[in-house]
């Protein structure tokens, strides 16, 4: 939980936005007294009023903030008059702000500033992006009358290259500067108010300039005692209680420890007198104070005997000119959910006074108390429901107002899960609200922020277990409403529902996307020319995965589908694609049709897939083809069927997941590259050469480049073609020229997106060149790799040439093109012969001193991340040089790009790979094990993880016997996946690991795995944003695998033989099921419930293995974890037995067992498992009722006997207004009892001045539901000393009888 301390609002979930305090002239919660008007109707500590200067203020409330901001301006509009005589405040310049509340977080300033150029950045990335397409969009076009165009976009483009540039620079000094911690020289408060005209001059002013230093250096408990003592002093203006009041919060900051040795009698008289002044500035550094100084249960209590509920009551109820006032009393509040079990110091009264203000919508407070009134139904929902804020909560979520309302889900989603907070609940109904906005179509037009707000807690609740249970029960009712509300012809809405089907089922859109919903045809899209071969590693690598990895999101998603399909999603498409008018929506549903049934063909069991037949009701008769209705349907057949050969371009393996092979070529450029083969014959090769227009005109920005890659990969790689191109005057002369660094125009260009096919089409250029002995002739002889290698040498400091301007110096890398000569140079590295044509260049000596600078991580990035390694030549001995003395980053950049070589998903270029193609690479990063840095040893430790998913790999890997324990834990999944072959298990079990992790495992680490896979799925449903990758750098290595199940010991152990031998004979699994056999299902013990899950995850595992499954026939535990699914009274249970039988589901043992249970397994088309179980009937799954019609929270008898006497007296009058009091709750009857209550103030005001009278007004708010405006009405009615009356009343009555006794 985060600190209240601190200016952000507490977040329910990780991915809740945070609520930034801001003020305009102060430090988070530093308090000036001469910041704030005089509160006529306030309470004081001294007894005059304090007046201040007309000039110091400026109008500065705007009621255009939005409700529960923040960023509250506490300077005030009113005029009022002077402390300081007329020619003192003129002589003074006000030469800054008074300084800012001191409360806020260090970093707060750092982090709006950080937003500001973030802000700054997307803005300029936009403005670069338009400019990229408007310069592609002027390249297709003539030439003549676009180049002044095309001049003037181009200078725009490197105009906000440079600003951005700048920019990003600008944020890196930014984020440098907040981590870098600041001490100030003055750090006490005093200095920042000292000087100030419109304040006294404080007491000890005598003491000099060298305050702030000697009580710094002074002990804190000396300082303590006397700022307590100068609290004594009466009178005085309100900056001087502030400053102290600053002092101590700053002396209880630095000192932690203090708050536990604080004398509370003296410290809570100079907090009361605090909470007691007639200035809410000096109530609110009262707050602040007594926030700091809270250090357990028993000092919350100390606190409360300081009437501080009473205290708050009255803060909150008043109106605009208290707002510091206000925000420190819900902060104070906030600080009680802070103190193990503080909440339930916490009385009815001030929850019922936060729930006032949450239920307010212009108030500025609404969303902290919402918040606060979220986390406070977590952990004690009975006092929530007792004070109303359950409805409250409820009706945030419906009207869609509140900005985050995961965070409200959350907090309904826990007590859902636990069968004690659940009967708090009405039916369930509460979850439905948030559908309501979507089934009324009076709302649905002009609210789409609104729909947008209730999509998002629609989606929170289906990525949990006990939501998505909710919402299927009865027949999956709301969701049926859901995808009922389709049919509303309401364009917005209906891309609302659509795009949160997609977010829900987490299908991701594929990269073409966004040009195929603006129109784009698809008909190139499935050609098979353009496919890429998959190489048998990768297929071995799949297989693989089906038997060793376990997508569990997947496994949640095909529920969630399941639900969906049964609830009438497909047909619902179908008829929305039929009726919708807008084309983008259309395209839209379309793409959610296609991969709908796609999903449900791979995710669903069969009893579920065989049922949907959409295509069938599209299918024409005889009798009416040719009408209009046929033909929309023939229209929907097309596209579903290129969409889906679009589709199919993705990778898909087994386990669910989908890795895009390549980025889709869209457009014409596909199709007129295609017509250019090898085998075009010389007549069409002439002609094409002389379209692309490099004969015709020298200027390059006239070639026809598309044609021109065309042709080079095409005809040029045939001999002849490549010789008649080389006798051809013009052709490959001006084409490679084009490329010499000398000639200053490839290397010249701006580096933008639609300048980087120059560099394709060179790469394609220098790889067929080398195919040919004549190819490699002509690159030989020409001038191009000569310069290359010279621009190469002006930047090596052992070569002796030297430029005053070189190619490739830094800036002109990020600005230009030059950096494509590094990948024109790895188009090379792809073959012998053009490394003997870099060799001829002594470019592996330049590159052997390149890789050792260490101010040019950006050039070394570049040659390495471009380089072609599966030849044994120097470029390896290079990477290695560059593995073992680079810098860390640079160390860290080649670990990674030993992945595609380590892991075999590169093609060799001696054709299909032998076992031992990929050892090199495993050499280099066990080598990497050992690298001082620990990030680097983690990443080499993913690396070999993954590569041992083959067993050739595997087996290598433990041949060179590494030592890992220097790595910890960073190293046990690499030591794990030792335990899967024979060979790596006879090696651990030499090193005595097997027997003493299996204690582990059993003793603890079972029920930490609990934590690790719920942690795991949480993070998958997390939106991350993952940064982009240059250079062939492979991002996957830095991303953990989120949502797939982490590895576990028993499931290695259960691959072998000699492990499931070893299991049997430690009893371990037998011990797991009897735990989970004894299980009640009505259990809801924390410790327990991680016991057996733990259990569970553990029997799972065995059992996903072929030489495990027998253990299940023998424990027969499938039928308990069935039972638990079905039936277990906590949701989350049920959540994690489901995810078990999508192991256990896996084997075939464990196919037939679970489907004598009722459960159907997903299978592949060649029967295999995919490990995805749903049971026959959905509802199984579902709570047979949720809470109850009415929810009766219990009354004590003697709060019943306390309201009974606050309602009731024997004076008529007082009995009226007690009388009027109560009927102010009753909306029918609010405007005739005020308006009783005004007249009984006229007639016998005494009455209102009465403390009993008082103290049972607040009886009755705390126990009936109340307004904030009727609150705040009933409050005023009464004189405003009486706090104080009551406090010093109770004292004198104590010092009496303290005096007597």
């Amino acid at each position: 939980m985060a600190s209240s301390d601190q200016a952000s609002g507490y977040s329910v979930t990780p991915t809740q936005g945070r609520f930034n305090i801001r003020h305009a002239s102060r430090k988070s919660d530093d308090f000036s007294a001469s910041q704030r008007p005089f509160m006529k109707d306030g309470r004081s500590l001294s007894g005059g009023s304090a007046q201040f200067s007309q000039k110091a203020f400026v109008p500065a409330f705007t009621p255009a903030n939005p409700p529960g901001s923040f960023s509250t301006d506490l300077k005030n509009t009113t005029h009022s008059g002077r402390t300081t005589p007329q020619t003192e405040v003129a002589g003074v310049t006000f030469a800054r702000l008074p300084p800012q509340y001191k409360d806020a977080d260090p970093l707060t300033t750092s982090e709006q500033r950080q937003a500001a150029v973030r802000d700054k950045i997307a803005k300029e990335m936009k403005i670069k992006l338009g400019t990229e397409n408007m310069l592609e969009a002027l390249l297709s076009k003539n030439n003549k009358q676009t180049k002044e165009q095309r001049q003037k976009v181009e200078m725009e483009l490197g105009s906000s290259n440079r600003k951005l540039a700048e920019l990003k620079q600008e944020l890196d000094q930014e984020i440098m500067r907040s981590q870098t911690p600041t001490t100030p020289p003055n750090t006490r408060l005093t200095s920042y108010f000292r000087g100030s005209p419109l304040k006294s001059p404080p007491l000890g002013q005598n003491q000099g300039p060298d305050l702030t230093e000697s009580v710094d250096s002074e002990s804190p408990t000396v300082v303590l005692t006397e700022t307590l003592q100068q609290l004594e002093a009466d009178g005085m203006p309100p900056d001087y209680y502030i400053e102290r009041a600053n002092t101590l919060v700053d002396l209880l900051k630095r000192n932690p420890g203090l708050k536990y040795d604080l004398a509370w009698k003296v410290f809570s008289e100079r907090v009361q007198m605090m909470l007691l002044s007639e200035s809410s500035d000096v109530v609110a550094a009262g707050y602040r104070l007594t926030r700091h100084a809270i250090a357990d249960r028993k000092s919350l209590q100390t606190i409360r005997t300081l009437r501080t509920d009473e205290l708050v009551i009255l803060s909150l109820v008043k109106k605009a000119n208290a707002v510091l006032e206000r925000e420190q009393a819900v902060k104070f509040v906030r600080a009680f959910l802070d103190v193990k079990d503080g909440v339930y110091e916490l009385s009815r009264a001030v929850v019922r006074s936060l729930v006032a203000v949450a239920e307010t919508y212009d108030d500025r407070l609404r969303d902290i108390c919402l918040l606060t009134l979220a986390e406070l139904l977590m952990k004690h929902t009975e006092l929530v429901v007792a004070a109303n804020g359950m409805s409250t909560l409820t009706e945030a979520l419906a009207d869609g107002s509140f900005p985050a309302p995961e965070g409200l889900v959350a907090s309904f989603l826990h007590i859902l899960d636990h069968p004690q907070q659940r009967k708090y609940l009405h039916t369930g109904r509460e979850f439905e609200a948030m559908f309501a906005p979507f089934t009324d179509p009076l709302l649905l037009s002009g609210n789409e922020e609104k729909l947008k707000t209730c999509a998002q807690a629609i989606a929170a609740m289906l990525k949990t277990w006990p939501g998505f249970i909710l919402l299927s029960m009865n027949g999956a009712s709301p969701l049926r409403s859901l995808i009922d509300s389709l049919v509303y012809p309401i364009t917005q809405s209906r891309d609302i529902v659509l795009e949160l089907f997609f977010d829900i089922l987490r299908i991701k859109p594929p990269s073409w996307s966004t040009s195929f919903l603006a129109g784009r045809r698809l008909t190139t899209y499935g050609r098979v020319n353009t496919l890429q071969v998959e190489q048998p590693s990768q297929r071995q690598l799949a297989e693989y995965n089906a038997e060793g990895r376990f997508d569990l999101t997947y496994h949640f998603s095909a529920f969630v589908l399941a639900a969906l399909v049964k609830a009438g999603l497909i047909p619902a498409l179908v008829d929305l694609i039929k009726i919708e008018e807008d084309a983008a929506l259309k395209r839209k549903g379309t793409l959610l049709l296609t991969e709908v049934l796609k999903l449900s063909h791979h995710a669903l069991p069969e009893t579920i897939s065989s049922s949907i037949q959409v295509l069938g009701d599209l299918v024409p008769s005889c009798v009416d083809f040719g009408t209009e209705v046929t033909a929309i349907n023939m229209g929907m057949i097309y596209q579903i069927e290129s969409i889906n050969r679009a589709l199919n371009r993705a990778s898909v393996s087994t386990f669910g997941r989908i890795e895009q092979v390549d980025e889709l070529a869209v457009g014409p450029q596909t199709i007129e590259r295609t017509k250019y083969t090898a085998m075009m014959d010389g007549d069409q090769f002439r002609q094409a050469m002389a379209d692309s227009q490099v004969t015709s005109h020298s200027q390059y920005i006239k070639w026809r480049w598309e044609l021109i890659q065309g042709l080079v990969e095409g005809p040029l790689t045939n001999p002849k073609r490549l010789e008649e191109a080389i006798r051809s005057p013009k052709f490959m002369k001006r084409l490679v020229g084009f490329f010499r660094p000398f000639k200053y125009r490839f290397s010249t260009i701006r580096n933008t997106r639609p300048n980087q096919r120059y560099i394709r089409t060179g790469c394609a250029l220098m790889r067929t060149l080398t195919q040919t002995s004549l190819g490699v002739q002509y690159l030989a002889e020409n001038k191009l790799l000569r310069q290359i290698a010279e621009c190469l040498a002006q930047i090596d400091p052992h070569s002796g040439i030297t430029s005053s301007n070189p190619l490739f110096e830094r800036h002109h890398m990020a600005e230009t093109l030059s950096a494509g000569y590094f990948a024109m140079l790895g188009a090379l590295s792809h073959s012998a012969e053009g490394m003997r044509l870099m060799e001829q260049w002594h470019m592996m000596d330049i590159f052997y001193h390149l890789v050792e600078l260490k101010d040019r991580d950006d050039l070394i990035r570049a040659l390495l991340g471009n380089m072609d390694y599966t030849l044994d030549t120097h470029l390896r001995v290079i990477l290695s040089k560059a593995l073992t003395s680079g810098v860390k980053d640079i160390r860290l950049f080649a670990t990674k790009l030993l992945r595609r070589y380590a892991v075999g998903r590169v093609q060799y270029s001696s054709g299909l790979q032998d076992r031992s193609s990929s050892h090199w690479a495993l050499r280099l990063v066990l080598t990497q094990l050992y690298d001082p840095d620990v990030e680097v040893g983690e990443v080499a430790v993913k690396i070999l993880e993954e590569a041992c998913n083959q067993r050739s790999h595997l087996e290598y890997v433990v041949k060179c016997r590494p030592s890992l324990d220097h790595l910890g834990e960073i190293g046990a999944p690499l030591l794990l996946r030792f335990l899967s072959t024979s060979v790596g298990y006879r090696y651990l079990s030499g090193l005595d690991y097997i027997t003493q992790e299996m204690d582990d495992w059993f003793l603890g680490r079972n029920d930490a795995y609990v934590a690790l896979v719920e942690a795991s799925i949480l993070r998958a449903y997390m939106d991350a944003n993952t940064s982009k990758v240059h250079f062939n750098e492979d991002a996957t290595v830095d991303l953990h695998e989120v949502g797939i199940a982490p590895p576990h010991f028993y499931r290695e152990l259960a691959r072998t033989h000699e492990g499931c031998k070893l299991l049997k004979q430690s009893g371990h699994f037998y011990e797991f099921s009897s735990t989970i056999r004894d299980f009640n299902l009505e259990e809801e013990d924390p410790e327990i419930l991680t016991k057996v899950k733990g259990c569970m995850w553990a029997v799972g595992n065995i059992g996903s293995m072929d030489l495990g499954a027998p253990f299940l026939e023998e424990a027969d535990v499938v039928t308990t974890i069935v039972r638990i699914a079905e039936g277990a009274h906590v949701l989350s249970m049920r959540g994690t037995a489901c995810f078990v039988l999508g192991l256990i589901s896996r084997t075939l043992h464990g196919f037939e067992m679970l489907a004598e249970n009722g459960w159907d397994t997903t299978v592949d088309p060649r029967g295999r498992s995919l490990g995805l179980c749903l049971p026959r009937n959905l509802e199984a799954l579902c709570l047979k009722s949720v809470g109850s019609a009415t929810v009766l929270v219990s009354t004590s008898p003697e709060d019943d006997a306390k309201y009974k006497y606050a309602t009731t007296d024997d004076n008529p009058v007082r009995a009226k207004i007690l009388k009027s009091i109560v009927e102010m709750g009753n909306s029918v009857m609010y405007k005739k009892a005020a308006a009783d209550l005004h007249a009984l103030k006229s007639r016998q005001p005494s009455h209102f001045g009465d403390t009993e009278m008082f103290r049972k007004t607040l009886v009755i708010l705390e126990s009936h539901h109340y307004r904030l405006q009727a609150r705040h009405y009933i409050l005023n009615l009464f004189n405003k000393g009486l706090m104080r009356k009551i406090i010093f009343d109770e004292d004198m009555g104590d010092s009496t009888e303290s005096d007597t006794g």
